[in-house]
């Protein structure tokens, strides 16, 4: 998670008050961090990634005014027009997309601040960038530039431009090939045929998103106005981290221009502080904080976390969540922050009124059962995210795209819908952990979702499990003695027969049915197991035969 280093003295000139140290290291956990060290000068504080708005010193101060009642509610930024614009290269659509940009003027910059600015953009990338591949974030001095602006598709042996820290011009393939930065991001470029590239009007090179910005506009302390620019795959994204970052330099007094963004068929302006708008029902928030609550009282502790409130009813508020809290998605994230402005050392710990024998739960010794059998056959547990995405469900598995339940406002491009199997996320453990020994042997026991119209949820959660294995000589006899073996393990009698399965080598994949004979021919489990194709092997950047096996239990 990311780390902030900060100064007391930095907090302090921000809240426009001392606070004690003590003071400060008490209250910084009831805002979601994890205090890693300090000492008389200097903090270092860990923040989940859910609050990217927290990444910069800034944003500490913002929230923290709250609490110290020396702001509250909804932080309000003037933004006037620049003037100028950023036009979009149509030839961008299926290269890198996306561009928000925004002119801050009456930045203050010295030593200290320019590592802290250097630290919260690679904090950004690395959190709402996924390393830059959805998101990459260029800062640049303005004073050096002529606008407007062009974000262009260019050749990249006909380009060139001299990139951050070097004294010669290098072309953009020299880049990929020989900069530092450019081979460690190359990946993110490599198979196009053009490399994006933003440029003023006389043709000065800014950056080449996502890899490298230009020497020319290189950041200094004389530095005073900026122009920010935010490239990406996902608009909403690309969005999103503008307002973080232009609404973190209005916090030091900065003036935010907005620019318009010209595309082929559309123009927009950006930054947008609009907020967004969520409602909450006060029984609703009183039954998961357990403590009674008040419209007037709520409204005040909504007030303290830098939200807005007002009452709709006897029942309902409506709640006002500035642009750059993107981790607002749902009743329930405001209802956390209504416990966060209470005060979570307030909120007492409360046993249930109702007396019981406890039990370990059917389902749960059913599933510890499997988990047995797994780590006796030699496999290791693993458990992944019930969220993935439309990319590595069906085309890194070469599945058709069907059915499925999808996140309503995903706030990753990774992460848009609910699996509905499990090999996909052992595939991406494996894609994480080739530094491993071979053989690699792992399962996973987890529920899946389906869309289900005839359900009054028109959802329907099914169990399975799945196995694979990875090493030089995986193949079909190993998982199928493997499978053979966990069939006998349950006291099931099992039947196979040929498989065409998209993921699997066609003529190395086979479906089962696994029975109790003393219920008849019902069946208990069905699935499939086989050898992974190497398309799929490719996809997730393997380099060994994987075989696998995946089976659903049915009641």
């Amino acid at each position: 998670m990311p780390v902030i280093n900060f100064t007391y003295n930095n907090i302090n000139q921000l809240l426009g008050s001392s606070m004690k140290k003590k003071d400060l290291i008490d209250l910084l956990p009831m805002i979601g961090s994890d205090i890693e060290d300090y000492d008389d000068e200097n903090l270092k504080v860990e923040f989940f990634p859910n609050r990217p708005d927290h990444f910069s010193v800034e944003g500490i101060a913002r929230t923290l005014k709250g609490f110290l009642d020396i702001e509250t509610g909804l932080p309000y930024y003037n933004l006037s027009s620049s003037g100028t614009s950023i036009t979009v290269d149509p030839e961008l659509a299926s290269i890198r997309p996306y561009t928000s940009c925004a002119i801050v003027e009456g930045i203050k910059l010295d030593d200290e601040k320019l590592i802290q600015l250097m630290e919260f953009q690679e904090d950004l990338h690395w959190v709402l960038g996924r390393d830059r591949k959805k998101v990459a974030i260029g800062i640049h001095n303005l004073d050096v530039l002529t606008p407007p602006f062009y974000y262009q598709a260019a050749h990249p042996f006909e380009t060139s431009f001299t990139p951050l820290d070097m004294e010669e011009e290098m072309t953009l393939e020299e880049i990929l090939q020989s900069h530092k930065k450019g081979h460690k991001y190359a990946h993110l470029l490599d198979k196009y045929s053009k490399y994006p590239l933003i440029m003023d009007s006389e043709n000065n090179v800014l950056s080449m998103p996502p890899i490298i910005n230009g020497e020319l506009t290189k950041l200094t302390k004389q530095t005073t106005n900026v122009l920010v620019d935010v490239t990406g795959t996902d608009e909403k994204a690309v969005n999103h981290t503008l307002n973080i970052i232009t609404s973190s330099f209005a916090e030091t007094g900065a003036s935010i221009k907005t620019m318009h963004t010209v595309y082929k068929d559309k123009s927009i302006i950006t930054p947008d502080f609009t907020p967004k708008e969520k409602i909450v029902n006060i029984e609703n928030a009183q039954k998961m904080i357990d403590v009674d609550l008040t419209i007037p009282g709520v409204v005040d502790m909504l007030r303290r976390v830098r939200l807005d409130a007002e009452e709709l009813n006897e029942t309902e508020i409506l709640v006002r969540v500035p642009s750059y809290r993107i981790d607002i998605l749902h009743e329930v994230d405001v209802i956390e922050n209504i416990a966060i402005g209470y005060d979570f050392r307030m909120i007492k710990a409360n046993l249930p009124d109702v007396m019981t024998i406890a039990s370990e739960d059917k389902g749960k010794v059913f599933d510890n059962n499997l988990r047995e059998i797994m780590i006796g056959l030699g496999f290791y547990e693993v458990m992944s995210l019930m969220l993935t995405s439309e990319e590595q469900h069906y085309n890194n598995m070469n599945q058709p795209v069907d059915e499925r339940v999808v996140v309503a406002q995903p706030i990753s491009q990774d992460r848009t819908m609910i699996r509905k199997s499990l090999l996909n996320g052992l595939m991406e453990f494996l894609e994480s952990n080739t530094h491993e020994e071979l053989p690699q042997k792992i399962f996973e026991v987890g529920e899946t979702v389906y869309l289900d119209k005839s359900t009054e949820t028109h959802t329907r959660g099914i169990k399975k499990l799945a196995a694979l294995v990875m090493h030089s000589a995986a193949n079909f006899t190993e998982i199928k003695s493997i499978t053979a073996s966990f069939i006998s393990n349950l006291g099931l009698q099992w039947k196979i027969k040929p498989l065409n399965h998209p993921s699997f080598i066609k003529g190395r994949c086979a479906s089962l049915m696994g029975w109790n004979e003393k219920r008849e021919e019902f069946s208990v489990i069905e699935g499939f197991f086989g050898e992974m194709h190497p398309e799929v092997i490719t996809n997730f950047n393997l380099e060994y035969p994987v075989v696998a096996f995946e089976v659903i239990f049915k009641e």
